[in-house]
């Protein structure tokens, strides 16, 4: 009989197995990569350009350019873009992010060739609609002003400008004029140079038996050659980071807030440095799941906080650590002389070796946990792929969390985690 009060014994994760991606070069320079799993009848096809903020020719652009391509066509509305997609039960999307953007199809397998035509038109042939341009700006501008509104938005992209600088694409926050009075031209230019398919990657992952080829054929047919990337601001934000140097803590003054939004944090190594794994481990003990140090001092012990976290974000051209958290307003300085406490914990003191175990355990299993579906694994290819890892990087995670002892997590929390050389955003009321 199934005793219920005794945990099931944790079982060690021995090796990560992703699938193999067929990869497949295309006329013009894209490339194609295949992951086929055929448990589900589903497909999801991702055609990612380097066409994010860190290549955008004027503030905004990229943004603009990727929201438009599904607000018409040369030979399809707004409204029979979306119609189509309803009869398909499919969704596509298109999203600009910092580095690149990505226009994602997601559909039924049986429905994959009759959707392709309307793929290639939406990345080809947008039009670029004046109506849908303006009214486009006008939402955009309104919800950023809506977010602006929140002492949370409000701390993360002051954070980010004093990390990256407020002149790098990474710290650059949304200027509502210059988004205003951009122009049809120029987001047909900018779609030009950026998308064109020569300089794009294809990802076709899902039940894709049989379906691949038609992809390659679909793109060739349609594709464009690729004109030289336009030019990253890479040079810029690592020359920025090189001369990071935390400030006195910055205060947002938000007027009748009664919450106040802390952002900590600092540039951070990156996935190549060959602590990566272990400082990844060092910040889940710290505040990266449920039961971390962060969360029992300043939620369970103070109750100053509903929740609290560390995480590190990885870009291609910059890497960060964050602390984040929300606080009662008159709360904010205790809060932080909380996080500071933590971390001179980290680096005076060693894990309790139960502590670290449970740490290790959680943060395996949920890595296992990221692999359960074919549209994850191809999630973490597509971070080797675009962040230049060698193809060994998670056998090197695993081994590395494994073999991590308390010892060496002092020695990196003393290096890393000092509190002055963390930058502080409070937004909120009072001084």
């Amino acid at each position: 009989m199934l005793d219920r009060t005794v945990a099931p014994p944790v079982q060690p994760l021995a090796r990560v197995t992703l699938p193999t991606a067929d990869v497949h070069s295309l006329p013009g320079g894209a490339r194609l990569h295949v992951l086929a799993n055929d448990a589900q009848p589903v497909v999801r096809l991702q055609v990612v350009f380097r066409a994010g903020k860190t290549v955008e020719t004027r503030p905004g652009l990229a943004m603009l350019t990727a929201r438009m391509l599904l607000e018409g066509t040369t030979t399809r509305t707004a409204r029979q873009i979306a119609d189509e997609m309803a009869f398909y039960g499919a969704s596509l999307e298109c999203d600009a992010g910092l580095d690149r953007s990505t226009l994602t199809l997601y559909c039924l397998t049986r429905y994959l060739p009759a959707l392709l035509p309307l793929v290639t038109d939406v990345i080809c042939n947008p039009a670029f609609p004046e109506a849908e341009l303006s009214q486009l700006k006008t939402r955009t501008v309104q919800n950023v002003r809506v977010e602006r509104q929140k002492t949370s938005y409000l701390a993360s992209e002051r954070f980010n400008e004093m990390i990256f600088g407020a002149d790098t694409p990474y710290g650059r926050p949304f200027d509502a004029d210059a988004f205003q009075v951009l122009t049809a031209e120029e987001a047909a230019a900018f779609h030009r140079q950026a998308y064109a398919y020569g300089n794009a990657e294809v990802f076709l992952c899902g039940d894709v038996a049989g379906q691949h080829q038609l992809v390659a054929e679909a793109f060739t047919q349609a594709g464009q050659a690729g004109g030289p990337p336009l030019a990253d601001s890479a040079t810029q934000i690592q020359q920025q980071l090189a001369a990071y140097a935390p400030a006195p803590t910055d205060h947002l003054p938000v007027a009748g807030s009664l919450q106040a939004s802390l952002r900590m944090g600092r540039p951070w190594p990156g996935p190549h440095h060959p602590d990566t794994h272990r400082l990844q481990l060092l910040v889940k003990v710290l505040g990266g799941y449920f039961g971390s140090r962060l969360m029992k001092n300043i939620r369970e012990d103070k109750g100053l906080t509903y929740g609290i976290y560390a995480s590190v974000a990885p870009r291609e051209h910059g890497t960060s650590l964050v602390i984040g958290t929300d606080v009662k307003g008159d709360q904010a300085g205790f809060a932080i002389s909380e996080v500071e406490y933590e971390l001179r914990r980290l680096q005076e003191e060693l894990i309790p070796a139960e502590e670290l175990e449970t740490v290790k355990s959680y943060l395996l299993g949920k890595f296992a946990n990221e692999l359960s579906t074919v549209f994850e694994q191809c999630d973490k290819y597509k971070t080797l792929i675009f962040l230049g890892l060698p193809a060994d990087y998670y056998d090197n995670f695993l081994h590395h969390t494994e073999s991590a002892d308390s010892e060496t997590l002092r020695r990196l929390a003393q290096e890393y985690l000092s509190p002055g050389q963390l930058q502080t955003v409070v937004a909120g009321p009072g001084k």
